[in-house]
């Protein structure tokens, strides 16, 4: 069995999941990176490497996220996409009428206009973590609630409290006078269900016509209390599908499958990577005033990729270098 392998690593959690030929899932996972990008990825495929069945084998792999080029590398993908790309194309194969992609992660959040099947704009939040999940997360911890529960105590509010959610600051300060003015618990996670979908809407979603069908997706979708939030904003359903935390992993893995099928071969490194010690050094380069940091990745004591040099002098060095070996090795 062939089996297709995407990985999205972000900067509060990865995503790795395998599909088959016809994109059904058949493992996932779920882990948070913890400021460790190398640790989850060899962590991820030696669970996923458990999981899959014997007769099995990984024919593409797909990389996305804010740490795909080095997610990349390590797995040897076949391609390495955006994660607005990679979106999109896991929602068109899940849900082919959606016209609006609303995707808040734990550190980013992201909005993506489709119209006929093709994506026409879209917009990105990575400056202020009001309107993510981690901020959610703290104020979670923070009131001692798990955030498993923080969406259905939402729905319980009977009395509507506004906070103010342009800044992460001022709304846990606003949070904290509401508690002091004695204000349910109930209705202070509600007022911030609204103030997190105020300030996406007013920020991410400012001057995007939004219409249905309207999908929300990311680790903040499995939230109940910020899905009727937007519903209210909005004034229309919005439709969570099933797998919506994995998405941005799903759509690497078939794009994955559609670059190997081209091409007829895939760089996957197989699963004895993990066993591989990978590292991350640097250097400056004096060749030129821009000074710039060259980004080295090292496994097992081999250069295997080159990041940072405006000029390319470093990365093309190592290319012709892995273009000589392989040809010393054909010959």
């Amino acid at each position: 069995m062939e089996y297709y392998l995407g990985v999205d690593v972000g900067s509060v959690s990865s995503d790795f999941v395998l599909l088959d030929k016809k994109h059904n899932v058949i493992s996932k996972l779920y882990l948070k990176t913890q400021g460790q990008p190398i640790r989850v990825i060899k962590d991820g495929l030696k669970l996923l490497r458990d999981k899959m069945p014997s007769d099995g084998c990984v024919a593409a792999v797909g990389t996305t996220g804010s740490g795909r080029d080095l997610a990349g590398v390590m797995v040897g993908a076949d391609i390495v996409k955006n994660e607005i790309t990679a979106h999109a194309v896991a929602t068109l194969e899940r849900v082919p009428d959606v016209s609006t992609i609303l995707e808040i992660g734990g550190q980013d959040s992201k909005m993506i206009i489709i119209r006929d099947g093709i994506v026409t704009d879209f917009a990105m939040n990575t400056v202020c973590a009001a309107g993510t999940g981690s901020f959610l997360d703290r104020q979670a911890g923070r009131l001692g609630i798990p955030i498993e529960q923080f969406g259905e105590m939402a729905l319980k509010s009977t009395t509507k409290v506004r906070i103010a959610g342009r800044c992460a600051v001022f709304a846990e300060s606003d949070m904290i006078h509401k508690q002091q003015m004695g204000y349910d618990p109930e209705d202070i996670i509600n007022g911030l269900c609204e103030a997190l979908v105020r300030n996406y809407l007013n920020n991410v979603g400012k001057g995007k016509e939004i219409l249905p069908k309207v999908v929300f997706q990311g680790g903040v979708a499995a939230n109940v209390g910020i899905k009727h939030a937007f519903e209210e904003a909005l004034n229309c359903e919005i439709y969570v599908p099933e797998h919506h935390e994995i998405m941005g992993a799903i759509g690497a893995a078939i794009l994955a499958q559609e670059a190997v099928e081209s091409k007829g071969r895939t760089n996957f490194r197989g699963f004895d990577l993990v066993d591989m010690d990978f590292k991350t050094k640097s250097f400056d380069c004096n060749g030129c005033a821009n000074q710039c940091e060259v980004v080295q990745i090292v496994a097992d004591s081999e250069i295997v990729a080159r990041w940072g040099d405006r000029c390319g002098k470093w990365h093309n060095a190592l290319q012709k270098k892995k273009q000589r070996d392989a040809d010393k090795a054909m010959a």
